[in-house]
């Protein structure tokens, strides 16, 4: 009931935000996802190897970094609504150009280069989202909101069973689901006639003007004032990212390349990890508004790590099909993977002071992903390693790779501090309250 009224409490406005917001992350995830169903395929037409396909993912992933600070220095100097819009026009226009790639070379270009579109989404859509949203709701939209990862995901899974399932020749090509990739952009129109720009930006603006402040003044203050946290924070979305991509990227390839399901049973297995993503990182997020946002993601990665037997296929019941034990495994893994990452958009966003919210959660965010986006390219190798290119043995390097994350993600969980109730109205040390402020004081925002 309580989560009820949360829902109900918002105004037009504010659901028309959280809305835009949701979607453009989803349809990001979406057009992201897209490609790792069709790794073993794309690997066939190309003529390369498994590996360098993983590469594409692999180098996707590093240039996201790119994009969060690209678009979130335009999201500090000219608002977040009007770079959102570009940012979705830009990501969309060169998934559409990648289902027309003639060779590899050009497909890891266009790969590359929409790493950098992909990059900007996640910090201007959670700083919009998050700013218009009562202090109250945020742990409950946030859970929401991040689970527009896993609803793209879901959406993907869709698309690829119906483009190889239901299309005939030669419309069921993995370039059919490039073009279906496209239609985020329709999205842009929502964006441009219902939601306003964030009041907490135009704020900040008006104080910036009103004391004298420059836009990169404003930037270099806030980021010196904060080096140690915003050091952690990049350790902490390394590591998250570490879990994320690592039980996600290259689960669709275990599937089909190592234990042989078809393009049906890829789906529904897919499908159902990402409904038990999305039920957990929403329950995870509205709990984490009472249980605090550190000890909800170290209890939903404490408890992930029991589901790694099942999920990897390590552990094989006698008797048992795998078609019934790891669709079991992957529900309840995704449940706590994306339980913990439930939290993380009110929990960065909190953190982050307001001067470079646009900036801050994105660009953090996406070095993570940076320093994280070899785990794609290692688990494919590895698994080639322990069996062939025809027959690669995901088992061990999943279950390794996913156990290491979980264990650094409690480890600098832990470590960290705690600032569920901020003000974003405020600015600089201001922000935190005095309940935030008395928790591990070695990482003080203030």
């Amino acid at each position: 009931m309580n989560a009820w009224r949360l829902f109900t409490s918002l105004n037009k406005t504010q659901r028309n935000t959280f809305l835009a917001s949701f979607l453009g992350w989803t349809l990001d995830a979406f057009d992201y996802f897209l490609l790792t169903f069709v790794v073993a395929r794309l690997s066939n037409d190309f003529q390369v190897r498994l590996e360098d396909i993983a590469l594409a993912v692999t180098l996707t992933l590093a240039m996201r970094p790119v994009g969060a600070f690209i678009f979130g220095l335009l999201a500090e100097r000219f608002g977040r609504r009007i770079p959102l819009m570009i940012d979705i026009i830009v990501y969309s226009v060169l998934e559409l150009l990648t289902a027309f790639s003639p060779n590899y070379a050009i497909f890891l270009i266009l790969r590359i280069l929409f790493g950098v579109a992909m990059g900007g989404e996640w910090g201007l859509g959670s700083a919009l989202a998050m700013e218009s949203l009562p202090t109250e709701s945020r742990g409950l939209f946030s859970g929401i909101l991040q689970q527009g990862y896993a609803f793209g995901y879901l959406l993907g899974a869709l698309v690829f069973g119906l483009v190889y399932g239901l299309l005939p020749a030669p419309l069921n090509t993995w370039r059919t689901m490039f073009v279906i990739g496209a239609l985020p952009a329709l999205l842009v129109i929502f964006i441009r006639a219902r939601v306003p720009e964030s009041t907490v930006w135009e704020s900040q603006r008006a104080r910036h003007r009103e004391h004298g402040i420059s836009f990169w003044q404003g930037i270099w203050q806030a980021v010196k004032q904060r080096y140690v946290l915003f050091i952690y924070i990049i350790l902490l979305m390394t590591a998250f990212n570490c879990l994320s991509h690592g039980t996600q990227d290259t689960y669709p390839t275990f599937l089909q390349s190592q234990n042989k399901f078809n393009v049906l049973n890829t789906t529904i297995l897919t499908v159902i990890a990402n409904v038990g993503a999305i039920i957990g990182g929403t329950l995870f997020g509205y709990h984490s508004q009472s249980w605090g946002r550190r000890r909800a993601i170290m209890i939903a990665c404490g408890i992930g790590i029991v589901m790694i037997p099942l999920w990897s296929g390590l552990l094989k019941i006698p008797g048992v099909n795998p078609l019934i034990t790891l669709p079991i495994g992957a529900f309840l893994l995704q449940f706590m993977v994306q339980g913990a990452w439930g939290i993380i958009p009110a929990h960065l966003n909190e953190l982050s002071p307001t001067d470079v919210r646009g900036t801050f959660p994105g660009f953090a965010y996406q070095l993570g992903n940076l320093f994280a986006s070899w785990i794609v390219f290692l688990e494919t190798r590895i698994a080639v390693g322990l069996g062939s290119q025809q027959t690669p043995n995901f088992t061990i390097a999943l279950a390794v790779f996913s156990l290491g994350s979980f264990l650094l993600v409690i480890i600098l969980t832990a470590i960290g501090r705690e600032a569920r109730e901020v003000d974003f109205s405020q600015t600089g040390g201001q922000e935190i309250s005095g309940a935030a402020s008395a928790q591990n004081p070695a990482l003080d925002v203030s």
